[in-house]
């Protein structure tokens, strides 16, 4: 698992001790009803239905590993049912807007250069943050015109990558890595002002910097810039299981959420401008 999967799952799991503690139960006594009821504590505490799903998801897998070492008889979690998550459709933006957004990064100091390249390259895959930052300066090859990247759960994945992104991220290299690095063994692609990898809260926080910069609508995230890719695939007519492939997608129901935004953007469409809509 991913570490900060892991670290939610620690602090998952050391809560649902802490709540056991509380009321004297040891392993051996904590029932499906006892599971219910903490299920329904964190409801009440206003803990969302994904966050329910993961707080189950972490006890399911603790009581699965009791019962290999016989500590437990039976995995009392299997038999309690995850919440169901709300469909939140994915917030996209238009292409104009995001050739506004990309085109008000100047590209001319060292930071700016890499702002540009950054979110060129976000776009024009459709990469996480995490994966972005992962990015090591090898992962670009330009002969090919792809980019490599280690997605979730250690796996390797090659996505095409545009001029345009390309080009940015030569200039890049160039003009601005070349000003940032400090350390000559540092591998990162995309470097701070003080020469270390980027986070995954600075590339946030760039973005809401020329968002608001572009007057672009504001909440723009990262994984905003990853579903107009998608978005933008499939209004451009490309098939879903390539969409899913390019993203990284375990399982093609993840995947299927897109063709529910453009669901919703055609049926928008259709009422404003049919007469009996």
């Amino acid at each position: 698992m991913a570490e900060k999967t892991r670290r939610a799952y620690g602090i998952d799991l050391g809560q649902f001790c802490a709540w056991c503690q509380d009321r004297d139960l040891a392993p051996p006594g904590v029932t499906v009803r006892v599971l219910r009821r903490y299920a329904q504590g964190l409801g009440e505490r206003k803990a969302g239905p994904a966050t329910v799903a993961r707080k189950l998801a972490a006890i399911r897998g603790f009581f699965g590993v009791l019962r290999v070492h016989g500590i437990v008889q039976a995995n009392p979690a299997e038999l309690v049912a995850s919440p169901k998550r709300g469909s939140k459709l994915p917030n996209v933006l238009r292409a104009g807007e995001l050739a506004r957004l990309l085109d008000a990064i100047p590209a001319f100091t060292p930071l700016e250069l890499r702002d540009r390249a950054l979110f060129e390259l976000a776009y024009a895959c459709g990469l996480r943050a995490a994966e972005l930052v992962d990015l090591d300066v090898v992962a670009i090859d330009f002969d090919a015109e792809q980019v490599r990247v280690e997605g979730k759960g250690a796996k390797t994945r090659f996505v095409p990558a545009g001029e345009a992104a390309l080009a940015a991220v030569q200039r890049y290299q160039a003009r601005g890595r070349a000003v940032l690095s400090v350390d000559p063994d540092e591998r990162a692609l995309f470097l701070s002002k003080t020469g270390r990898r980027l986070s995954t809260s600075d590339v946030r926080r760039r973005l809401a910097f020329w968002t608001k910069a572009a007057a672009v609508q504001g909440g723009i995230s990262p994984h905003a810039l990853r579903h107009s890719f998608a978005t933008h695939l499939l209004d451009g007519g490309a098939d879903l299981r390539a969409i899913q492939e390019l993203l990284g997608h375990a399982s093609i129901s993840t995947t299927q959420i897109y063709t529910r935004v453009e669901s919703a953007r055609l049926r928008s469409a259709y009422q404003q401008a049919h007469p009996r809509a």
